[in-house]
């Protein structure tokens, strides 16, 4: 790498896959999702420097707001120092989240956030490739020093403090070496949703559910809340296919309140589900700890949808979950993810990490792989989600056998889409959505506006 070789450009790309067209992906709030990025690329002007790929996921209209979210962002990369940038995400991190106008857009959530971690992301993407590492191992040979400089403790240190950090992070360090060993030959379990999206019929949520048990699975979830009559068919005729020993967990998409929730919870509770999954709105902290204390000893998981850390603390200093799911390309990237492992691990309660959706698996399997390595060091009831849709269009993609994921091996972190795929599924006018459009095959979903465009 040259001594000055910087950002160049920033690519912003509105990528848009037409899942709504089978129902893969749906579920109780989102029936007609198309699985979507907001993809965001730094180019350098060295021509021997690798570029930093990223996105935010979306599942349709809006993802144009993330896009223009994204070039809004630019700036604070355009010109950058490449070295001093990646010798530095702590800081990057922290300047994308802090700047004083954009905060009044959250502060720390929404679309701004979502798109701060895109690039956040693309610049770990960028670091990982440089250090000719896969992310997870970048992540895992990291001091516990340099870790805790990577996090935001603004509002953290009434749960958790830096130095409490560096030193949970150092009783880890004795097994580091091993842990990495064990992920490599052994992989990381995983759990399959394909076969409960709300959208598919009985027949085909049986037979994916045993599929997914042959294929080494052992827990799968399943998609409820629309209607309970039929959610108790589902999981009933579910829970006979997969036999007895196999995990289900439940997932409402937060459709419910809390004493739907429970209401709910008690008519499916003969099929023993391990948990329930957002049973209600992501914000509503004491409303999880209610439903938590009512439907136990079924677990409560929530996170995807958490907008920040600061919400994460609260749900776990108010004993509201049973399980966090962090979501990659959630809050603000890598760093405010590192933030919510420390957290967890603070209070002993297992990350699951959630992956529904395009690149989602790709991106969040580097996490799951580092916590166990350099945080939790344990795999006890952890596991990450596992959806079969569009691997296909990354580069690196996210490899499931025997019911667990394969540590990534090739530099980055695995967001590096083939450029085919960015121009065929660039909406509105990529060739896919062209030909849909002139098919009259647009999903009910879409609307007519987005692109692409650098900075």
């Amino acid at each position: 790498m040259t001594a000055d070789a910087r950002i160049e450009r920033v690519d912003v790309h509105d990528v848009r896959f037409p899942t709504s067209l089978h129902r893969h992906g749906s579920d109780a709030m989102n029936p007609d999702p198309d699985y979507s990025a907001a993809y965001v690329v730094l180019r350098t002007d060295d021509p021997d420097l690798p570029d930093g790929h990223g996105f935010a996921f979306t599942i349709g209209r809006g993802n144009e707001v993330c896009c223009a979210a994204l070039r809004t962002l630019a700036p604070y990369l355009v010109g950058a120092d490449v070295a001093a940038t990646v010798a530095d995400l702590g800081e990057l991190a922290r300047r994308l989240t802090h700047d004083s106008q954009l905060r009044w857009l959250g502060p720390e959530k929404g679309v701004m956030h979502m798109a701060a971690g895109a690039i956040i992301n693309a610049a770990w993407d960028l670091a990982a490739k440089l250090a000719g590492v896969p992310l997870w191992r970048l992540l895992s040979d990291l001091s516990p020093e340099r870790l805790v400089e990577l996090v935001d403790w603004r509002y953290l240190d009434d749960a958790l403090s830096p130095g409490e950090a560096t030193d949970l992070l150092r009783a880890a360090e004795p097994g580091r070496a091993a842990r990495v060993a064990t992920a490599a030959a052994h992989g990381y379990p995983a759990y399959a949703t394909t076969p409960g999206w709300l959208g598919y019929d009985d027949a085909t949520v049986t037979r994916l559910a045993a599929q997914a048990v042959r294929d080494g699975f052992r827990l799968v979830k399943l998609k409820v809340g629309a209607n309970i009559e039929d959610d108790v068919r589902r999981v009933r005729a579910a829970r006979a296919a997969v036999g007895p020993d196999v995990r289900i967990a439940v997932d409402a998409n937060q459709r419910w309140g809390v004493r739907e929730a429970v209401a709910w919870m008690e008519a499916l509770a003969p099929y023993r589900p391990w948990w329930i999954e957002e049973p209600t709105s992501p914000d509503d902290v004491l409303g999880h700890a209610a439903v938590r204390r009512a439907v136990a000893p079924v677990r409560v998981a929530t996170g995807e949808h958490v907008a920040n850390r600061v919400m994460f603390k609260q749900l776990l200093q108010a004993e509201a979950v049973d399980v966090v799911q962090i979501d990659a390309a959630r809050v603000a990237g890598v760093n405010e993810n590192l933030a919510v492992l420390l957290l967890a691990a603070k209070y002993g309660v297992p990350v699951c990490p959630h992956a529904g959706g395009v690149g989602l698996c790709e991106m969040v399997q580097h996490l799951a792989f580092f916590d166990f390595v350099a945080v939790s060091g344990t795999l006890e009831d952890r596991v990450v989600e596992y959806v079969d849709h569009l691997h296909e269009h990354f580069l690196d993609p996210a490899v499931v056998r025997g019911g667990r994921y394969l540590a990534p091996q090739l530099p980055g972190f695995s967001t590096e889409m083939h450029a085919q795929s960015l121009v065929d599924y660039r909406y509105p006018d990529g060739p896919v959505w062209t030909r849909l459009s002139s098919e009259k095959g647009v999903p009910d979903g879409s609307d007519r506006s987005g692109g692409a465009g650098a900075y």
